[in-house]
């Protein structure tokens, strides 16, 4: 019996060898910047929320201006872009809002899987400027978002929360809304 193998077998051996290592090198690589904690991270514009919080878990009552319960649990799947104003917005704070619900029209075809929630006092032209056209209007009854409200005159910071009301991101006073477009494109598609 020969033992020996011969140079197409000894070729065909390295091509195989050379298939599996094109595919288990990948696997490895990811395995190993796995265990050593690194993870992959997208640009995010907005911060995320850590703990994660789940507003319909924790009974977070939003009482909007008609006087009815906002449902975090929308009849479909639909995002909630939440504005919490400072106290007085006015200029500064209407230009953002305005900004924010330009956002939510750039999604085109997908702008209904977002819900846009100003909570707060509404502005005292609210009804004249077109704002009840695209934000639902209401209150926190329990101030149980305070944390995220911003306390500086005419100024809003906004909350990211998932279709199952777990709030995704937080987007602080003075956020970029270019990049909460960004975001919003990358969340909802």
């Amino acid at each position: 019996m020969n033992t020996s193998t011969s140079p197409s077998q000894r070729v065909s051996r390295m091509k195989f060898l050379l298939v599996i290592m094109i595919f288990a090198v990948p696997i490895i690589a990811a395995a190993l910047l796995n265990l050593s904690g690194w993870q992959p991270n997208g640009k995010a514009y907005g911060e995320p929320i850590v703990p994660q919080r789940n507003l319909q878990q924790e009974h977070v009552q939003i009482r909007l201006a008609d006087g009815h319960a906002w449902a975090w649990r929308d009849t479909s799947p639909r995002m909630t872009l939440i504005a919490l104003a400072g106290p007085h917005c006015a200029t500064h704070c209407m230009d953002a809002l305005t900004k924010m619900a330009a956002a939510r029209i750039t999604l085109n075809s997908n702008m209904d899987r977002l819900r846009l929630l100003y909570v707060g006092q509404a502005p005292a032209d609210a009804a004249s400027n077109g704002m009840e056209t695209y934000w639902a209007i209401g209150s926190d009854v329990n101030q149980q978002l305070a944390a995220y409200r911003p306390s500086a005159s005419d100024t809003v910071s906004a909350l990211l929360v998932e279709s199952d009301g777990t709030t995704l991101a937080r987007y602080p006073v003075g956020f970029d809304p270019s990049g909460l477009r960004k975001d919003l494109q990358k969340v909802i598609h």
